[in-house]
């Protein structure tokens, strides 16, 4: 009973990082119905510009955060503004914003090549062997505050879109573009701050995931096809809905050691994934537009 609490308690934490890792694919999916295969690219260059703050500058990750966020933000913008915004609206611009932010993530993933070599890199904080006892399981300290960095992140986000008039305009939009128009909302505006934003909390993941793991530059493809998972299991547009998919997905990783052997617990997300599609295409939560 007690190893049952002990992973209970690593998937709550795993879920929390993978809700932050899901939170920027869902927003820029659910408003402008397109899959950013760009994600896992932005995700990796994160940890690497975290990675730059704090060996060259001595800044800490988590603090690094706010730097982060603003920097990946208007990396976002300029893509939205440079690249995204040419694309054909609705179902005929599908295939071409999945060419146009593959080919996007493959350019980020050949300059990290260039400028940073195919070596691994670790961050090394002062409190990476610390460890906090919870209901008799130790448990990291870095984990324990990706975990609280993600929650805050999620309230944010949620109140962000339920309770200011701009979250409310990004609702409507992801609605009915057509008749924010008629009612007076830059739908174009609110297209590029949402894909602004959508960059940055991908930005926030990056810098989350390298407290705790290794990378380089082929980080990020395993983040992206998760993310996806975790968006679809929560129902595509449904910023809660990533929240619960994530931990869906956490506990069917971590309790699948019990059924499969340890280096096949990543592939019970995705045939949860091919199931979920064929039985309930619109998540195991429902399809809900940004609440």
């Amino acid at each position: 009973m007690g190893e049952v609490v002990v992973l209970a308690v690593s998937a709550v934490l795993l879920a929390g990082f993978y809700a932050a890792m899901a939170y920027g694919l869902g927003l820029i999916y659910g408003v402008l119905r397109i899959v950013n295969l760009a994600h896992g690219g932005i995700i990796m260059a994160s940890a690497y510009v975290t990675w730059q703050l704090f060996d060259r500058f001595a800044i800490d990750p988590f603090l690094a955060i706010p730097i982060v966020l603003v920097v990946f933000f208007a990396i976002g913008v300029g893509i939205y503004l440079g690249l995204v915004r040419f694309l054909p609206r609705g179902p005929a611009g599908a295939v071409q914003s999945l060419l146009l932010l593959f080919g996007v993530w493959l350019v980020i993933r050949n300059v990290a090549y260039l400028l940073f070599t195919g070596n691994e890199q670790v961050i090394h904080t002062g409190y990476a062997t610390s460890s906090v006892r919870i209901l008799g399981g130790s448990f990291s300290a870095t984990r324990l505050a990706v975990f609280a960095v993600a929650t805050v992140a999620l309230f944010t986000l949620h109140l962000l879109l339920t309770r200011t008039y701009l979250g409310k305009a990004i609702r409507a939009v992801a609605q009915n573009p057509d008749s924010c128009t008629l009612a007076g909302i830059n739908v174009e505006r609110i297209y590029v701050f949402t894909f602004g934003l959508g960059t940055a909390l991908a930005g926030l993941a990056g810098t989350l995931a390298s407290t705790l793991f290794a990378f380089n530059p082929s980080f990020g493809a395993s983040e992206l096809l998760k993310s996806f998972v975790i968006i679809v299991l929560g129902g595509l547009g449904s910023i809660v809905g990533i929240a619960l998919g994530a931990l869906v997905l956490a506990f069917a990783e971590v309790f699948a050691v019990y059924a499969v052997p340890p280096y096949l617990t990543t592939a019970v997300g995705f045939v949860l994934l091919v199931v979920v599609l064929v039985l309930r295409p619109g998540g195991l939560f429902g399809q809900r537009v940004l609440r």
